[in-house]
């Protein structure tokens, strides 16, 4: 479990087939910051860009770290199939920690694109297409997740190309993560709030008791 707070920004450093065919996933080699890694043991659970993985190998005096991701997962992200590019770190919530953002799960509900991203006043406008079967979930002053950073929803519009949502990033949000390296066209994981996906199972269920 998350917050959404990144922690830290590091970076893929190496991407290494873990077998020749498409059903075969990837290891990847990332770099953290230094010292970010102190407290992390191996099996230990570390979101990059939003996605739950699992710390396979550790080498402290580097400050790097290695995590397994299947072909499923990698279908299913954007920003991990390459070496390159930051990618905002979190390490799992402990149970005294602050709440700083909202309850985050590190699954991956849909992957969005930045349909624009400018400065207004003193913050930047980060606008993103979230795909039409994610609309349902997105409300005005509700909670999203964009690549692993907690972060409310200003605008929601439907469209018959999905959802488009309008969020305002402070300058400290976007000097500490990743994000500041998005542009048009960027893809970005998206994840919704873990209570909204509560309330539509149990309006379901309520709709389905009444039907019978």
């Amino acid at each position: 479990m998350f917050t959404g707070i990144i922690t830290g920004v590091g970076r893929i450093a190496a991407v290494h087939d873990l077998g020749s065919s498409s059903q075969h996933g990837k290891r990847l080699t990332l770099e953290a910051p230094a010292g970010y890694l102190g407290d992390v043991g191996l099996g230990d659970s570390i979101a990059i860009n939003g996605a739950c993985m699992t710390v396979t190998s550790l080498d402290l005096p580097a400050s790097c770290f290695t995590i397994d991701i299947s072909a499923e997962s990698l279908a299913r992200t954007a920003g991990l199939a390459a070496a390159g590019p930051p990618v905002n770190l979190e390490k799992a919530l402990r149970a005294h920690d602050r709440l700083g953002g909202h309850i985050v799960s590190g699954h991956v509900d849909g992957i969005g694109h930045v349909a624009s991203f400018e400065s207004v006043g003193e913050s930047r406008e980060l606008r993103i297409l979230a795909p039409a079967g994610l609309a349902k979930y997105l409300a005005y002053k509700g909670s999203i997740t964009v690549n692993g950073v907690s972060l409310t929803v200003n605008t929601v519009t439907d469209s018959a190309e999905g959802c488009e949502v309008s969020i305002n990033l402070i300058p400290h949000t976007v000097e500490n993560t990743a994000l500041r390296v998005l542009s048009a066209g960027s893809p970005v994981n998206l994840e919704i709030d873990l209570i909204a996906r509560y309330v539509e199972r149990m309006l379901a269920g309520t709709s389905a008791a009444n039907a019978a």
